[in-house]
């Protein structure tokens, strides 16, 4: 660790919650073997020296050991929060206190801070961009054309990040390598599913204290996010109903023993919904007008778009804070809806984020995917790339390592005959 310099540039709440930040970035730490392994080959090696990064994620206890790995490879470093309410402050004066990294995040920051620390990001002048939700890059393309030239890459770990570069890639303006970290198999069928999964339930009964066996829970969305929060809520005793609007996902959540249903039926016997969709006004006023009495409803997409709480708004004669993270409108009809963590994620809002465990390896693909962009440089076209197989599996094979787990390997004889085409029945 280092000391900052009282110069450090930084806008935290308060250096003084330094010392309970250290603590908990060290315990997320013990549970973070694979990219600690990676921190200390960084550490030797120093592949991201006189690299400028800037890192907008979840201002979370996991992704402070990833700042570390990514300071000790030699990078620049400056984080800024993702989210609005996912800033866990005494993680963000540690990592400014004791490790010289400038952070610009603070829980509960209005949008119009939110915005300004992106700019504060940008004028780092940033040659590598770990983004979530794509936000530091959709403002560089639109508004800072002129940065363009200092920028190697962005890596990208959600799932909405990933939709708009996709959508950026079709109009013609990703004109950069983007490595999508989201569909490496190392992060989304563990992130997604069971890191999602539990934290969203961890948020939800923070915030609320609510039993959830026997209640009716409504999943909105069934890609890995929703199959983690639908497969967690019917371990706790929920009956889990799932609405989509893609068939084969449909057809999935059925055999998977779920009921599926559109949202417009679902809205009126739910007793709690959870958005997972990545996209916009997934609830609405139609529905908000047939749910139950006491219906909760939250989010757990990356924006806070997928409930459309300007009409719920619009019908409430009175909103109050009932408990933290949780608000109670009472509508017109009689009836009140209560939202959970003002619809941000309520993974982060009112609880600590995923666990450690999971984001080993994303994290762990997020820092290797920096470093493929800096060893890579000038040779990656424009557009989205997928972390290498060979990259993914050895994240694999370390974490299992670190589990005192051992698999099978091939044998001579195995290997000779999948690379046959002459022997059959």
């Amino acid at each position: 660790m280092t000391a900052t310099s009282p110069r450090l540039k930084h806008e935290v709440k308060d250096l003084a919650l330094a010392p309970l930040g250290r603590q908990r970035i060290e315990w997320a730490g013990r549970e973070m073997p694979v990219l600690r392994q990676i921190r200390d080959r960084f550490a030797q090696e120093k592949p991201l020296a006189n690299i400028r990064l800037v890192a907008c994620c979840h201002v979370t206890t996991e992704t402070a050991n990833l700042a570390i790995a990514l300071k000790a490879g030699g990078a620049d470093s400056l984080l800024i929060a993702s989210n609005p309410l996912s800033t866990q402050d005494d993680v963000a004066a540690c990592l400014v206190a004791d490790y010289g990294i400038p952070v610009f995040a603070i829980k509960g920051e209005d949008n119009e801070t939110y915005h300004r620390h992106v700019q504060i990001a940008l004028d780092h002048r940033p040659n590598v961009i770990i983004d979530d939700g794509c936000d530091v890059v959709a403002t560089l393309v639109q508004h800072r054309q002129h940065q363009l030239a200092d920028l190697i890459g962005t890596t990208e770990e959600t799932t909405t990040g990933i939709v708009r570069l996709r959508s950026m890639l079709r109009d013609g303006v990703l004109t950069f390598p983007a490595i999508n970290v989201n569909d490496a198999d190392t992060k989304h069928f563990f992130d997604n599913r069971y890191g999602t999964g539990q934290s969203t339930l961890d948020g939800i009964i923070r915030a609320t204290n609510i039993l959830l066996a026997g209640k009716t829970l409504v999943v909105a969305g069934y890609g890995w996010c929703g199959k983690g929060t639908a497969l967690r809520a019917r371990g706790l005793g929920a009956n889990v109903i799932v609405t989509e609007i893609d068939p084969i996902r449909a057809i999935e959540a059925v055999m998977d023993g779920f009921r599926v249903l559109p949202m417009a039926e679902a809205a009126s016997v739910g007793d709690l919904f959870v958005t997972v969709t990545g996209n916009k006004h997934v609830i609405r006023a139609e529905h908000f007008d047939v749910m139950k009495d006491g219906a909760i409803v939250c989010n757990s997409g990356h924006f806070d778009i997928e409930i459309d709480l300007k009409s719920l708004g619009a019908k409430a004669k009175e909103i109050k804070t009932v408990r933290p993270f949780t608000q109670e409108y009472h509508l017109q009809n009689g009836k009140s809806v209560i939202v959970l963590g003002e619809g941000r994620l309520i993974n982060l809002a009112a609880a600590e984020g995923h666990p450690s465990a999971v984001m080993d390896m994303s994290f762990a693909n997020q820092a290797l995917g920096c470093e493929y962009l800096v060893k890579n440089q000038g040779k990656l076209e424009p557009g989205i790339h997928s972390i290498p197989t060979e990259v993914d599996q050895e994240i694999a094979r370390l974490k299992l390592q670190a589990m005192g787990i051992k698999i099978d390997t091939l044998t001579p004889e195995q290997i000779e005959y999948i690379n046959s085409w002459s022997s059959g029945t």
